[in-house]
């Protein structure tokens, strides 16, 4: 089974004009703590070769309390009042606010996928299941046309049971985000793999584990495997160059036809 798979990492990690070298995608997670000009996100787009794909972060008013320590780099300064209806897909202003302008990014970006990050703390209580579920049958409607290829990516961190991941992805057509050395996605055909390293997001991937994951990617037709280590550059460059070395043409190399 081939799979299409595109590999990079969770930020540029520097150089972006290096970066463009190495790499055909990028997750944009400055989108997360604060939105940048959308004419610099734009500047990105044009710098960046035309088959290169960015994704990006939601806003984090979307997703995390205002008493999340993320909110440390917030700089868009919001009456106390409305921050403490962010968060936790609240139908609230504030959540929409956030909402409209990640798809203001995204526009910018032109965009593959938006992944919804939650905190450990946002548990599958029964309004935070209504919640999510009101919020992404709402957001379906209000992705402009533009953007009708985007793909909604979901990471659920806290006790989430499977069979509830599988039916609000199900529902809501969600790809179900993972570091795939800590579970499983739910969802099939696509993948949107997250690898943190840890805890402490300081491991140095083996080639032994960069070759088990290559397994992995042989369970889906297409998908984006994004490093979010320390290493992430070099973790990410060492795994395009085992699918070179290991899988027999099995997947295309994202450093292919530069």
């Amino acid at each position: 089974m081939s799979c299409r798979v595109k590999i990079g990492c969770c930020g540029f990690g520097g150089s972006q004009i290096q970066y463009f070298k190495k790499f055909k995608t990028v997750e944009a997670q400055i989108t997360f703590y604060e939105p940048p000009q959308i004419e610099t996100l734009k500047k990105w787009r044009d710098k960046a070769p035309n088959d290169f794909d960015f994704t990006l972060k939601a806003w984090q008013l979307i997703t995390h309390s205002y008493t999340s320590p993320t909110y440390k780099r917030l700089r868009t300064k919001f009456p106390e009042t409305e921050l403490k209806n962010a968060g936790s897909f609240k139908n609230s202003s504030i959540v929409w606010k956030a909402f409209d302008k990640t798809v203001e990014c995204s526009l910018a970006l032109m965009a593959k996928a938006i992944v919804f990050q939650c905190p450990a703390s946002f548990k599958p209580t029964k309004e935070n299941i209504d919640n999510i579920c009101d919020f992404f049958a709402r957001a379906a409607k209000m992705i402009p046309s533009e953007l009708k290829d985007v793909r909604l990516v979901w990471e659920p961190r806290g006790d989430w049971q499977d069979n509830l991941i599988k039916e609000i992805c199900d529902k809501f057509s969600l790809i179900h985000c993972v570091d795939i050395f800590a579970r499983n996605p739910i969802t099939k055909g696509e993948f949107y793999f997250r690898l943190h390293g840890g805890a402490n997001y300081n491991h140095v991937y083996e080639d032994v584990e960069l070759d088990w994951m290559l397994k992995q990617f042989e369970n889906f037709h297409s998908g984006y495997c994004m490093f979010n280590n320390l290493n992430m550059i070099n973790d990410a460059e060492r795994l395009i160059r085992r699918i070179g070395e290991n899988v027999n043409n099995n997947f295309i190399n994202p450093l292919d036809n530069k």
